[in-house]
């Protein structure tokens, strides 16, 4: 796992750096829109500084003990090899199972399934075959448009790479990819909330050239972010020794966002930050702590496979930009940070 972990690059950040995350978070019910709960008396920073934020609300189907999910191919894009079935007998999909009643627990093969099946009905440019609520809300780049009707369901091509995260306790799924539009590859993210087994809420952010115009921005590399997966291993299970617990993965994030540019704490000497595949940053250079970052609007965290991603809008010393985090972490440390931003002018479709 060590060896998965480590770049062939030289790296930048000290290493070293002290963590100590002790957060009792609760996840309470309610839809993603519901803020990350406060934290009082929350873990500290190696600095002291309290960790701000917790767990955001739970939400979706229940949490499972299922399997861990295959990890999507390169090309192609398929994972676990489609949506397997429940336990008992039942469909994934709400199928009928033992006793005829339809299943509607939130497993990892669940999941995994749904997010191949977005990106085939994606590459298809029909999303007919998904399984869809009858409420289900659906925006690009923080418009609310209706599915399959965008320029980008129209023109997308077979998904080339993708890293997930799969969340039972919130039924929702998150992954960064790289998929072509006609001829160009372009980094997307996606976040899928599912309820009984359907599709409710579908998140994307699409970024093209020039999409991210801040003054320190740099190119998007989408070939960057498949070049460096297999140094990162993010579908790589952690070993239970060295994983990070639920609260600890959602904290990490919340504190990075909230205590911007200041909450960067236990990162590797290796980690490095990607913007949009673009960049070779290091992760952080402050774990001082601090307030006046950002807002945590959706946190999700896959314990199995050392992964949180958060949805916020990056502000910092510009205006106003969508923004999907993704990071690594296992024996206690942060291992990579992936960013997928551009502008939206402060707004991200879910206020």
């Amino acid at each position: 796992m060590t060896d998965r972990l480590s770049f062939s690059r030289t790296f930048l950040q000290p290493s070293g750096l002290a963590f100590s995350l002790a957060l009792a978070l609760a996840a309470c019910g309610g839809g993603d829109d519901d803020p990350v709960a406060g934290n009082s008396g929350g873990a500290t920073s190696s600095g002291g500084q309290p960790a701000s934020g917790g767990s955001n609300s739970a939400t979706g189907g229940a949490a499972s003990g299922g399997a861990s999910g295959g990890a999507a191919q390169h090309s192609g894009g398929t994972g676990s090899g489609g949506r397997s079935t429940a336990s008992g007998g039942a469909s994934g999909t709400g199928g009928d199972g033992a006793g005829g009643a339809p299943s509607t627990a939130c497993t990892r093969e669940l999941l995994d399934g749904l997010l191949d099946d977005y990106f085939e009905a994606l590459s298809a440019g029909d999303p007919s075959t998904l399984p869809l609520a009858a409420d289900v809300k659906f925006t690009e780049n923080a418009e609310t448009l209706e599915l399959g009707m965008t320029d980008f369901w129209q023109n997308a091509g077979d998904v080339k790479y993708s890293q997930r995260l799969l969340d039972t306790t919130q039924c929702s799924v998150a992954a960064q990819a790289v998929v072509p539009e006609n001829a160009t590859d372009l980094p997307i993210a996606v976040r899928l909330k599912v309820e009984n087994a359907q599709l409710t809420e579908i998140e994307t952010i699409v970024v093209r050239p020039g999409d991210y115009t801040a003054s320190f921005a740099v190119a998007s590399d989408p070939q960057a972010i498949i070049d460096i997966a297999d140094d990162i291993g993010w579908h790589d299970e952690v070993p239970e020794t060295e994983r990070a617990t639920r609260e600890e993965l959602i904290s990490w994030i919340d504190t990075y966002f909230t205590a911007f540019p200041n909450g960067v704490c236990a990162t590797s000497g290796q980690c490095r930050r990607l913007e949009n595949g673009g960049g070779d940053f290091p992760c952080g250079l402050s774990c001082s702590g601090g307030t006046g970052g950002f807002v945590s609007r959706v946190i999700l965290a896959d314990e199995v496979r050392g992964i949180a991603a958060g949805f916020t809008i990056f502000d910092y010393m510009t205006d106003g930009h969508l923004d999907m985090h993704m990071m690594k972490m296992s024996g206690g440390q942060v291992h990579a940070v992936h960013a997928l931003l551009r502008d939206t002018n402060g707004q991200s479709g879910w206020e």
